[in-house]
């Protein structure tokens, strides 16, 4: 018998760099509000402070979830531990430290129960966003100073992936809960797949997530199949480096930057695409596979990605390669035999039903819950103790 309802009237406070309004928002802002919304379902009073941008005003409640917007994507860190510090927030229960490779180090200013939310490790990342210095700093927080300022905080992970990951920076398993993304339900659009070869790469535009990758692979096909198109969608501060990459390689004709659009567009391209590029760096999960998944397009990604390893199922969702060369020949591959896109199309639409972010905001409001009375959850038994 689930105890939530004991969470009425707790103030759960997330700290996060970005929301869904965001320009650069993605898949892991998407998560932070829907497992917010579930806790304010719940009778919560819940708070996301977060960084300010020009898409959305300093203070607003939306769905019962209030959002404080303060500071730069880098100063939001000090404005959310002054927020708690001087009790700016009123009395909080919960602190949910979202892990973005840095830490809020919400633990230096309270003494609420701290919950630190993490999608992935950033170990690879730090050296292709910043200089050498920057990334050895950025890189011996995440992987020891983090570890242990939380040494006695419950962790979130959303999936086996991230979980191990941080079990090799020192964080104790029976401290570790997975929580798996959700999908949303399906957006239903009036397109079928289109009649030429159409590859979507869906995302926020930074380095990590190797766009160029995809337009690699569509410069290296175009000959082989006349008409094929890249379409990209998302918008972030690399995407100047991309057109111009797309110029440089003469694919111009066959790339099309779609910028940040509307739910409805952004599935009609998932709809008429013949697959999903996927060719990041690091995902901790990969919510756009899901997405993909619900107009049976399957995946191509890279296995060292981590979370791709739980949300494409290899050979039977999509394909998952160890480098860029295995990328470009799977893209071929999917390509060239329709027969395996509908069969690995199918799995991805069936599979899509397996995850619920109604079960993802109960598992979610589990841990929080357990917090509150002191306790730990780990990954074995997420419902523990309810």
């Amino acid at each position: 018998m689930h105890r939530l309802h004991d969470l009425a009237g707790k103030h759960v406070v997330f700290l996060s760099w970005r929301d869904t309004r965001n320009p650069e928002g993605g898949g892991a802002e998407r998560y932070l509000e829907k497992v917010a919304g579930g806790l304010a379902e719940l009778g919560c009073r819940v708070t996301i402070l977060c960084a300010a941008h020009a898409a959305a005003p300093p203070d607003e409640t939306v769905d019962g979830v209030k959002y404080v917007r303060r500071g730069s994507k880098l100063t939001v860190y000090l404005r959310g531990m002054l927020a708690l510090a001087l009790g700016r927030l009123g009395h909080v229960d919960v602190v949910v430290d979202v892990q973005n490779g840095l830490p809020f180090f919400s633990r230096l200013v309270t003494r609420a129960p701290v919950v630190v939310l993490v999608h992935h490790v950033h170990r690879e990342q730090w050296g292709v966003l910043f200089g050498p210095a920057l990334a050895r700093l950025g890189w011996w927080i995440e992987r020891s100073f983090a570890p242990w300022l939380y040494r006695h905080s419950q962790y979130v992970a959303v999936s086996h992936a991230t979980r191990g990951e941080l079990r090799e920076l020192g964080v104790d398993l029976d401290r570790i809960a997975i929580v798996h993304n959700g999908t949303d339900r399906v957006v239903r659009v009036d397109e079928t797949k289109a009649p030429y070869p159409t590859i979507a790469v869906v995302g926020r535009l930074v380095p990590h997530k190797q766009v160029e990758h995809a337009i690699d692979a569509v410069v290296a096909l175009r000959h082989d199949f006349p008409g094929i198109r890249l379409q990209a969608v998302g918008s972030g501060w690399w995407e100047a480096n991309l057109r111009a990459y797309a110029v440089e390689k003469d694919a111009s004709d066959i790339v099309t930057f779609h910028g940040h659009v509307d739910e409805l567009t952004k599935h009609e391209i998932y709809a008429r695409a013949w697959l999903l590029a996927l060719p990041s760096i690091k995902e901790g999960w990969g919510l756009v596979i899901g997405e993909a998944a619900m107009h049976a397009t399957p995946t191509v990604a890279y296995a060292s990605a981590g979370g791709t390893r739980e949300s494409v199922r290899d050979g039977m969702t999509g394909l998952l390669v160890a480098d860029q060369d295995e990328f470009t020949a799977a893209v071929r591959r999917l390509l060239c035999d329709q027969e395996l896109r509908d069969r690995l199309g199918a799995g991805a639409l069936m599979m899509s039903h397996s995850y619920t972010w109604e079960h993802a905001q109960e598992s979610f409001a589990v841990v929080v819950l357990a917090a509150c009375e002191g306790r730990r959850i780990d990954a074995q038994d997420p419902d523990e103790g309810t």
